[in-house]
């Protein structure tokens, strides 16, 4: 038998199957799992994981990497919270298929839909790709911190097969559809895992025109389902307002029957319509009694913007003062913000316009983020409660919190799964058999964002620190984050920890876990900011038996490579 590559020595195993931990040793070789047991040989290289969990890596299923893919090795912030695996291409955004001439239309579309500043893409993307095979080929040639796996993008494929009609959400003809279907069918053989669409009026491009798969009939997504059928293989992921939910499932209903395929869709919970999400649960447990497989993907936190004054949102963005200062650069702007005068007359001055500016202003559902960041904060702790208490404005409060820091505070605003002031209806949402814990959304929303830590709050919040409700087992949260969503899309050759199994490992000192507050990192092409967050208590990030972190730094190996197609156990 060879000297294994790396042995885990002395660890808890919490293997992702669900099942109780157990203390034992773990041995790779060749990047697999070769031996689970006691007193296994010595490795050529070992890590002592006394009183550490040993777990699978985690399978990150709704993320935004496809420009980021293409400039850097590293898969941050999700490859820094255990992700071991991300599924790229989601809301039916991307940048292949793309002509010459439509590469400015998909990254005003990724810039609109996504918030990544068009100067990044610009400065960024090689653009050396055309077909959807093309990009593959070029993610091949690179190296990462983990493996990327992709999507066939919807909005891309219907630009690039109908132009500006399928830009202007014009009906599909019956060659349109046709290509459609094929150029599935080929970015399937290619090693999509999938294909993705969007159907919300939140998607819009920075132009402000709305998605172009916003209204795609059901002819379209159907002769695409049947592509799907044929391959034998990928899933389809849907995001939709649900505005008329029962005609809406009824379709997600009809195209997983027709695709004989997994289907995913988004599901949050709005203040305007707190228990509609319970409705549109019900449906796809009644959908799965029924055989088809259906599955919806939430997050295990709210949805939420961060505001502050490096951000790309803030609650004074609307008042004149600020609106003058805006393009400054950060120092700059500094100067202003610390100068008693100003900050009096931004007190007293009326947001202009309408959107973001004055929901930004929502003091009842604000609240200072802190460090460690509460994501479930108490409604006597909001900007509107604390400003009650001492007298203030809610304007004085919140800027001073943002203030702190140099003007680098931030502030938390839930925009969904937060209704009821707390966590109790997402506690429902992850328990379903039928849910996948996902949209991160890592690589997007960079200025006013940083979900893709949702994994690491799943283990923190849920199984540990929780306050306001009943808690998971620790073996059931790792199950979620790894084999449940390795087996959603396909890739059974991970997400648990056993002989054969793809070496993709994190050893975690539960005790010490602990999300640090978000921050702005200027890393991206052309000197672009991004929200960035990392987790203490990460010992080890192991992907194919190489070790890719080791107490949150980079070790520089970079195994991770482009997945093609589904694999099996």
């Amino acid at each position: 038998m060879p000297t294994p590559s790396l042995v885990v020595r002395h660890g808890t195993i919490v293997d992702g199957s669900g099942g109780e931990p157990y203390e034992a040793d773990l041995a790779v070789t060749d990047g697999r799992i070769t031996a689970i047991g006691r007193n296994l040989p010595k490795g050529a290289e070992e890590i002592d994981a006394r009183g550490r969990l040993v777990t699978p890596g985690f399978v990150d299923v709704h993320t935004h990497y496809d420009a980021q893919v293409t400039w850097s090795e590293r898969l941050s912030p999700s490859s820094w919270n255990g992700a071991t695996t991300v599924l790229l291409g989601n809301c039916g955004v991307g940048f292949a298929p793309c002509h010459a001439e439509q590469r400015d239309l998909l990254v005003n579309l990724m810039e609109g839909v996504e918030d990544i500043p068009e100067v990044v893409m610009t400065a960024g993307l090689p653009w050396n790709w055309h077909s959807f095979p093309d990009y593959l080929d070029s993610l091949a040639a690179r190296r990462y911190d983990a493996d990327v796996a992709t999507q066939v993008p919807h909005a891309a494929l219907r630009v690039y097969v109908m132009g500006e009609r399928g830009a202007n959400r014009e009906p599909a003809t019956a060659d349109d559809r046709r290509r459609m279907a094929e150029l599935t069918a080929e970015g399937l053989r290619a090693g999509a895992l999938g294909f993705a669409t969007s159907r919300t009026l939140n998607h819009r491009a920075a132009d402000g025109r709305s998605i172009p798969t916003l209204r795609a009939e059901e002819a379209e997504l159907t002769e695409i389902a049947h592509a799907l059928r044929a391959a034998g293989t990928g899933w389809l992921q849907v995001v939709s307002d649900f505005e008329d939910q029962a005609a809406e499932i009824g379709l997600f209903r009809r195209l997983a029957r027709e695709s004989t395929r997994p289907l995913t869709l988004t599901l949050t919970q709005s203040d305007a319509r707190p228990e509609a999400w319970r409705t549109l649960m019900a449906e796809i447990d009644e959908a799965n009694a029924e055989g088809l497989r259906i599955t919806a993907q939430v997050r295990s936190r709210p949805t939420s913007v961060l505001l502050g004054f490096e951000l790309s949102q803030n609650p004074f963005m609307g008042r004149p003062a600020y609106k003058a200062i805006a393009h400054l650069p950060m120092a700059e702007r500094l100067v202003y913000l610390r100068d008693p005068a100003f900050r009096k007359k931004l007190m007293v001055e009326v947001a202009e316009g309408r959107g973001h500016a004055r929901r930004v202003e929502r003091w009842e559902r604000m609240f200072p983020l802190g460090d460690p960041p509460d994501y479930e904060p108490a409604p006597e702790s909001s900007v509107a409660a604390r400003a009650a208490r001492e007298g203030r404005r809610p304007e004085e409060v919140a800027y001073d919190a943002l203030m702190v820091r140099d003007g680098r505070g931030l502030l938390y605003l839930p925009v969904t799964n937060f209704a009821a002031g707390n966590l109790d209806a997402v506690r429902d949402m992850i328990a379903s058999p039928n849910s996948l814990i996902g949209l991160g959304d890592g690589g997007a929303h960079v200025g006013i964002m940083c979900d893709a830590t949702a994994t690491s709050y799943t283990l923190t919040h849920w199984t540990r620190d929780r306050r306001r409700g009943a808690l998971f087992p620790v073996s059931w949260a790792i199950k979620r984050l790894a084999a449940d969503n390795a087996q959603a899309v396909g890739l059974n050759d991970r997400g648990l920890l056993g002989v054969g199994k793809k070496a993709d490992i994190n050893v975690l000192d539960y005790d010490r876990l602990r999300l640090r507050s978000p921050e702005v990192v200027y890393d991206l092409p052309a000197g672009g900011k991004r929200l960035v967050q990392r987790t203490d208590g990460f010992d080890a990030t192991i992907v194919s038996g190489a070790v890719v972190y080791r107490d949150g730094q980079a070790t520089g190996a970079l195994p991770g490579r482009l997945i093609r197609g589904s694999r099996r156990a």
